[in-house]
């Protein structure tokens, strides 16, 4: 039975969507040009004229995941949405993401467990915090665009140690900083070879996502870890490589304690630690 037909009979028994969330998510957000407070609308008035836009997140922290959904829906009612591409999709699951989102245009009421299933989500990005964005940017009238590598060609970067050309790709201070990032969050442990490897690895994502950003329609939103939206170890200097012209929006969702200036990111919106 093909995945449509079974879709199709699951519907009559499926339960509704969840209840969007109410209100803008809490938190303090920060313009870090001059270091003025921001309200989410001035927020939003600000970031819905980019034609792309980098939202970086903390991927256990609930409250980035309710501002990313706001985000989604207030961005969507503004202007037309173009496509959002998640760092949390791979490329051989797009023709999942499409069919299911095909599907979705008919506003069936389905599972979002369901949902999970079928798009073959990974259990690396827990359901429990990712399902009401998915679920919110599925049934968008949109492209949702699978933003990272597969695992075979991450294990090949690992082994080659190859990484993307590129003057900014490749300025040693930039690299340094992505460095200290990754033995930061391995806790130091590794000898220079592991360290080469993950460097590669990151700086690949990074590319693909850079890509993923220019060729997908505009305007356009990628969803990723913080480390890969910020402008001086991530995306950004890809794009600086790859198209020079172009200029990106840069949103870090940060919890309050993280330092972040102009040269990270445009805007910060500051949240409690997950459980506060």
């Amino acid at each position: 039975m093909g995945t449509i037909l079974l879709l199709a009979g699951l519907a009559g028994c499926a339960t509704p969507p969840a209840e969007q969330s109410e209100g803008p998510p809490t938190g303090r957000i920060v313009e870090t040009a001059g270091g003025r407070t921001l309200s989410p609308d001035e927020l939003l008035a600000r970031l819905a004229p980019a034609d792309m836009l980098l939202l970086g997140e903390k991927h256990d922290n609930r409250h980035h995941h309710r501002i990313e959904v706001w985000l989604a829906r207030r961005l969507a009612a503004s202007r037309p949405q173009g496509s959002v591409l998640l760092e949390m999709l791979t490329p051989s699951q797009q023709p999942r993401v499409d069919e299911v989102k095909a599907w979705l245009r008919g506003d069936p009421a389905v599972r979002p467990s369901r949902v999970r299933e079928l798009l073959g989500w990974q259990a690396g990005w827990p359901w429990a915090l990712y399902g009401e964005l998915a679920m919110t940017l599925m049934r968008g009238p949109y492209p949702v665009l699978a933003a990272n590598l597969d695992r075979d060609r991450m294990r090949a970067y690992y082994a080659s140690r190859e990484r993307p050309q590129g003057r900014a790709t490749r300025d040693p201070r930039a690299a340094g900083r992505l460095e200290e990032v990754i033995r930061g969050e391995h806790g130091g442990k590794m000898d220079d070879g592991m360290l080469a490897s993950m460097l590669a690895v990151q700086q690949q994502r990074d590319r693909r996502m850079a890509e993923g950003l220019l060729a997908a329609p505009k305007p356009a939103m990628l969803i990723a870890g913080a480390y890969h939206a910020r402008r001086d170890v991530g995306v950004p200097l890809h794009l600086a490589d790859l198209a020079p012209e172009r200029t990106a929006a840069v949103l870090v969702l940060a919890e309050e304690g993280a330092a972040l200036d102009r040269e990270q990111a445009d805007y910060v919106w500051y949240t409690a630690a997950d459980g506060e």
